[in-house]
């Protein structure tokens, strides 16, 4: 699926992310709790144009390959639990009606849960 553009061999690090940008290769130190951020390094020039039809990465072998760009994003199975809900027609809720009991009244003056300062 995926094409290679440039073969340049970066050797990874664990603690880094890699990036294309401007035909080039990038690294920056992941995002850790504590840490500050960290500043880009540029790691290898690859020399090549880029295309915006196209997503660029870093692959396994530390080589840049590109992949077309799914545009408008990719359609989705429906799911049966979103068929179900589709189809089911739902019936509005029948009001209840309020009823008093007997001896429900509240006490005037005093709030229940609360403290007055």
């Amino acid at each position: 699926m995926a094409e290679k553009v440039a073969k340049l061999g970066v050797s990874r690090e664990k603690d880094f992310m890699y990036y294309v940008k401007d035909g080039g290769v990038w690294k920056v130190q992941r995002k850790q709790p504590g840490v500050p951020k960290g500043r880009p390094e540029k790691v290898a020039d690859g020399g090549f144009e880029m295309d915006t039809n196209y997503i660029y990465f870093v692959d396994r072998d530390g080589d840049v390959a590109r992949a077309k760009r799914a545009v408008g994003g990719q359609k989705r199975k429906k799911t049966a639990r979103a068929a179900k809900r589709k189809t089911s027609s739902r019936k509005p809720a029948k009001k209840k009606k309020a009823t008093k009991a007997k001896g429900s009244k509240k006490k005037a003056g005093k709030a229940k849960g609360k403290k007055r300062r």
